[in-house]
């Protein structure tokens, strides 16, 4: 296991019992604890956990964690995700996206689809997105202005609206942290929260691409409501209560 994945796996671990012993992780990770006490210690300095005597505590900033500490959450799941929702997108389609791992995974489904040979477009502020879809030639990649965010590579704050307020999308594909049947959809950042508002706005068909821990939960700064997303795809785990109550809720469910 590398040392990414390792503290990957840390965070993770941390995210859902917010207590860890030097100990409980080792075990957990089959490390030594010498390993152990230098990734506590290594994370710690980047602020991604609170170390503890014998042990570390999850801080708030772990729940969002950096994009590179989130590729490896759920990857199956994502790339089933991601395989149906390419299957939404007709050649010539414009399509927004905004940043993340599901969305990251989407954009290279769709780059490598033999159906979209002909070309399509991509207007996205994630910058990782553009960075690695630039070099396909059928693919015309509108990036938007603003600031970028090192937590998830994507442009945010008033300068990305120039961009948007002049595009049409034909489907925006959004990323979201959380999905909540009464709040819709929402992010733990505000900045990322406005220009996905943008994205929605500016977009005929939307469609929210997420794993099912993210389902019937809340984030800090509202996306829109339930009402302005005509579609989830989401994974097999999404239980028939959620998804029923959504769909009551006049969105259609794709469980990948």
């Amino acid at each position: 296991m590398s040392r990414y994945d390792r503290w990957n796996a840390i965070l993770e671990l941390l995210s859902q019992e917010g207590r860890l012993t030097v100990e409980e992780a080792a075990q957990s990770l089959d490390v030594s604890t010498a390993t152990i006490r230098r990734d506590f210690d290594q994370l710690a300095q980047q602020q991604m956990l609170m170390r503890t005597r014998g042990g570390a505590v999850a801080q708030s900033v772990s729940y969002d964690l950096p994009l590179r500490y989130k590729t490896a959450r759920h990857a199956d799941e994502k790339h089933r995700i991601a395989s149906a929702a390419a299957e939404l997108v007709v050649p010539g389609s414009v399509v927004g996206m905004n940043g993340g791992t599901t969305t990251s995974e989407l954009a290279r489904t769709l780059a490598t689809q033999a159906t979209l040979e002909s070309g399509f477009t991509i207007v996205t502020n994630a910058l990782n997105i553009a960075s690695e879809l630039a070099v396909r030639q059928h693919v015309k990649i509108v990036v938007t202005g603003g600031v970028a965010r090192q937590q998830s590579y994507e442009l945010i704050g008033p300068l990305a609206g120039g961009v948007l307020e002049q595009v049409t999308l034909d489907v925006a594909f959004l990323g979201v942290d959380a999905l909540d049947v009464e709040l819709g959809a929402s992010a733990h950042h505000e900045g990322e929260a406005s220009v996905n508002h943008l994205l929605v706005s500016r977009a005929t068909q939307v469609v929210v691409v997420a794993d099912s821990s993210k389902i019937g939960k809340r984030a800090f700064a509202r996306i829109c409501p339930l009402a302005q997303i005509d579609t989830l795809v989401t994974d097999a785990q999404l239980s028939d209560d959620l998804a029923g109550r959504l769909e009551e809720a006049g969105m259609k469910v794709i469980r990948a």
